[in-house]
C-alpha cells in the first residue's frame, strides 16, 4: 500500500513569499474554546503494561479517524474544487502519488475523499486492523498508522487553514480545538509523525496542548 503516499511540497526557495496571512485560530478568543479542559497526556497514555501497544494504536487511531471525518463533513459544502483548488495549508501543498508514483495536484476535496476512503478501507481490513482476539497485527501495522496520521493531519491543517471561519460561524471553534490538542498529543506521545511534518501548525499546537489559565471558562462542561 505504498503507493498512497500523499507528499507535501512548500514553496522552492529562491522565490518571494507572499505576505503572511493572518492566523485567526491563533487569536486567545478563539484558542480559549474548548470542549472540556483535561489532561491529554494521561488520556493518550498506554494504560496498562496489560493493554497491547498496537490495540491502543488502532483503537485510537479508528477513532480519530471518525472524528475528524465527521469534523471535515461540517465545512464539506464550503470545500469546494472553485474554493479550495489545491489541498493546502499555510505555505504548503499536500500532493497525492497513485500507485505508479505519479503526483497528483488534487482539489482539496478530491484529496480529502483520497484520504478517507483509504483509511476507511485500512480500519475495516481485518488482516491489518484485527478485532478478533488472538489475532496478530501486521509486521507493517505501525508504518501504516503513521501513513494514516499523516493524513489525517493535513486535514486537520487544511481545516483550520481554509476553512476556520465557516467552523467559527458554526461555533465548533471548541470541537476543533479539543480535537486537534487531543490528535497532537496522541502522535507526539507514540512519535508517529516526523516533527517536521507538522511545523507549520506549531504555534497553534504550542497554545492548545497547553494548561487552559485557571480563570478561562470552557465552552462547553463535560458532564
Amino acid at each position: 500500500m505504498d503507493w498512497l503516499m500523499g507528499k507535501s511540497k512548500t514553496k522552492p526557495n529562491g522565490k518571494k513569499a507572499p505576505p503572511e496571512e493572518k492566523k485567526h485560530y491563533l487569536e486567545p478568543e478563539y484558542t480559549k474554546v474548548r470542549v472540556a479542559d483535561f489532561d491529554l497526556k494521561d488520556l493518550v497514555a498506554l494504560p496498562t503494561k496489560e493493554i497491547d501497544l498496537n490495540e491502543w494504536l488502532a483503537s485510537n487511531t479508528t477513532t480519530f479517524f471518525n472524528l475528524i471525518n465527521l469534523q471535515y463533513s461540517t465545512i464539506s459544502e464550503f470545500c469546494t474544487g472553485d474554493t479550495c483548488q489545491a489541498m493546502t495549508a499555510y505555505n504548503t501543498i499536500y500532493y497525492w502519488y497513485d500507485e505508479r508514483g505519479k503526483k497528483t495536484k488534487c482539489t482539496a476535496p478530491q484529496y480529502v475523499d483520497l484520504v478517507m476512503t483509504f483509511v476507511q478501507k485500512l480500519v475495516t481490513d481485518e488482516e491489518i486492523f484485527p478485532t478478533k482476539y488472538g489475532k496478530d497485527f501486521p509486521n507493517s501495522f505501525e508504518s501504516l498508522v503513521k501513513k494514516v496520521c499523516r493524513y489525517l493531519f493535513h486535514v486537520l491543517a487544511h481545516i483550520y487553514w481554509a476553512h476556520f471561519k465557516e467552523i467559527v460561524a458554526l461555533d465548533l471553534q471548541g470541537h476543533l480545538n479539543t480535537l486537534y490538542a487531543h490528535f497532537i498529543v496522541f502522535i507526539r506521545e507514540f512519535n508517529l509523525i516526523d516533527p517536521k511534518e507538522t511545523c507549520i501548525m506549531d504555534d497553534l499546537s504550542e497554545v492548545l496542548c497547553a494548561p487552559l489559565p485557571p480563570t478561562a471558562h470552557n465552552h462547553v462542561t463535560e458532564r
